[in-house]
């Protein structure tokens, strides 16, 4: 395991309430691929994890469904709501087609995200934002870091993925999640493209790698309030705050389990 002096993220696993969060998230994970129904039906189970994350990061962006709506309807460019809830679903679909690229090259996932989400290409697709360009992000609001200033963290994002660390899961997919809010990269989506690179890290590291733990519902779950109060911790930069953003993306995991608990359960049942 690396140092913490060449590791800054592995330094973030003794921040107050988090070793406990990493525990939670891990236990809590291991029932639920203990669970019987796992064995034998665990594509059908990732599909639903899907389509139930795919709804509650659309909800955290402004349109909440209720999820037979998303289910049943084919039809997602009529109006703003439409348009976000398709792009949770195109994004949830293509996550598990980039995890080999991820470790690798984290920018050309998040670009390809960008693209994914926006559907409809124009030239700010797919790339950083520039200088003048607006960003569309309906739920995090405050100022905007420059383009200059999102371009160096990227670059340090990518180099902390690239290089591996020692530190949890849970810790690191935080971090992704929290760094890709602040930074708002891109002029549209980010919300949404912070939320896939959140589930894309906690698959590729092994915690998920059926990707049955949806950290979206659980997002979705606590309210947007609790999002938003977790997400100012992460900004402050404290270690109580950024603490409690990695213990808050900790228990939305814990109710994604929760979420495909109930889909094993109704599998189990005949009732799914």
């Amino acid at each position: 395991m690396s140092t913490h002096a060449s590791d800054p993220l592995a330094a973030l696993g003794s921040l107050p309430g988090v070793a406990d969060a990493v525990d939670s998230v891990r236990k809590a994970v291991d029932r639920v691929y203990g669970h019987r129904v796992m064995r034998r039906r665990s594509n059908e189970i990732s599909s639903e994890a899907a389509l139930r994350g795919a709804r509650g990061s659309a909800a955290l962006s402004g349109a909440d469904w209720a999820l037979e709506e998303v289910r049943r309807r084919t039809d997602f460019g009529a109006d703003p709501e439409a348009r976000t809830v398709g792009a949770a679903l195109r994004l949830g679909a293509e996550a598990g087609q980039l995890l080999s690229i991820w470790r690798q090259s984290p920018l050309r996932v998040l670009a390809r995200l960008h693209l994914v989400a926006a559907g409809d290409p124009d030239d700010s697709v797919g790339r950083p934002r520039l200088d003048g360009e607006k960003v569309d992000e309906p739920l995090i609001e405050g100022p905007v870091p420059t383009p200059a200033e999102v371009a160096g963290r990227l670059d340090g994002l990518a180099e902390l993925i690239v290089t591996g660390s020692g530190a949890p899961a849970l810790v690191t997919a935080a971090v992704v999640h929290g760094e890709l809010l602040a930074l708002r990269p891109f002029t549209s989506y980010n919300g949404l493209v912070a939320r896939a690179a959140e589930r894309i890290a906690l698959v590729g590291s092994g915690l998920d790698p059926k990707a049955i733990c949806p950290a979206e519902v659980g997002h979705a779950e606590q309210g947007r309030a609790a999002y938003l109060a977790a997400f100012e911790g992460y900004l402050s930069g404290t270690p109580e705050g950024v603490g409690a953003w990695i213990a808050h993306c900790g228990r939305s995991v814990e109710l994604g389990v929760r979420e495909s608990t109930a889909v094993c359960e109704a599998l189990q049942r005949g009732a799914a």
